[in-house]
């Protein structure tokens, strides 16, 4: 990586504005390999040596990219004034400034959330022409029936009109009534408006993948993990619903048990 001022990369990759960031440098709160460094104007390689700001190394990487665990009640935003925000499951050393959520899930669904501070990426992967598929655990209140795919799978106009695109599902065979449904676009409560128009109710929604990058089943509720360079490639990947099942299936007592169920 090009070389690049120490109180611009500070500020770029940690939540501190620039005067903040000149204060810390200040007080002796920033190293470089292990020495204090004062200079905000320096010029160093992020890559070829180690930044520390108050103890914690910077984020890695040009931009910061990680998943979250998302609980109950909280909501996907920067910031709200009556509910937790899912940046403050963010640990400080990757809450860098712009950070964000990359699309949506209810307040009370869980489950995978993107963040990052990559808006190009983030308009990739929420552009209806990448269509990049989302895949979620449901629990559903009345038994899952065999004409359910096949609605899903033609599309379903709902009774307010709007027109949903074709969707994926099937029955998990595992204990209760679960099923998986992988969707290509984002609308308000979609799945349990669309399984309410089949005549059935969604009890639970956990999300457990995005593209080609799944949730991983031992991330507890409110954890959070950074997600690396090949790690984004997979996310704008297509990933098949019955791989997804599969894994769910092998590993449905964790997801379960760290979706907060």
């Amino acid at each position: 990586m090009a070389s690049i001022r120490l109180d611009k990369l500070l500020a770029d990759r940690t939540p501190h504005s620039r005067s903040e960031v000149k204060q810390l440098l200040r007080r002796g709160a920033v190293q470089v390999d292990g020495i204090c460094e004062k200079d905000g104007t320096r010029h160093i390689d992020p890559d070829a040596v180690t930044v520390t700001c108050e103890g914690r190394p910077l984020a890695s990487g040009a931009h910061v990219c990680c998943i979250v665990n998302k609980p109950q009640g909280y909501i996907c935003a920067t910031e709200d004034k009556r509910h937790p925000v899912v940046t403050s499951l963010v640990p400080e050393a990757l809450r860098v400034r712009g950070l964000f959520p990359a699309g949506r899930l209810d307040s009370d669904s869980t489950g995978m959330v993107f963040l990052t501070d990559d808006g190009d990426l983030a308009h990739r992967m929420l552009s209806p022409r990448h269509h990049v598929p989302k895949f979620y655990l449901i629990g559903l209140a009345r038994p899952w029936e065999d004409s359910y795919a096949e609605q899903l799978a033609a599309g379903m106009t709902l009774a307010d009109g709007t027109v949903c695109l074709p969707a994926e599902a099937m029955p998990l065979p595992v204990e209760g009534q679960y099923a998986l449904i992988c969707l290509r676009e984002g609308r308000y409560h979609q799945v349990k408006r669309m399984l309410a128009a089949l005549g059935n109710h969604v009890s639970s929604l956990h999300r457990v993948g995005i593209g080609g990058l799944i949730l991983p089943p031992d991330l507890p509720s409110g954890g959070c993990l950074e997600v690396l360079h090949n790690d984004v490639e997979t996310l704008l990947k297509c990933q098949s619903i019955g791989v997804v099942s599969g894994l769910i299936v092998t590993n449905f007592s964790s997801y379960l048990i760290n979706a907060g169920r």
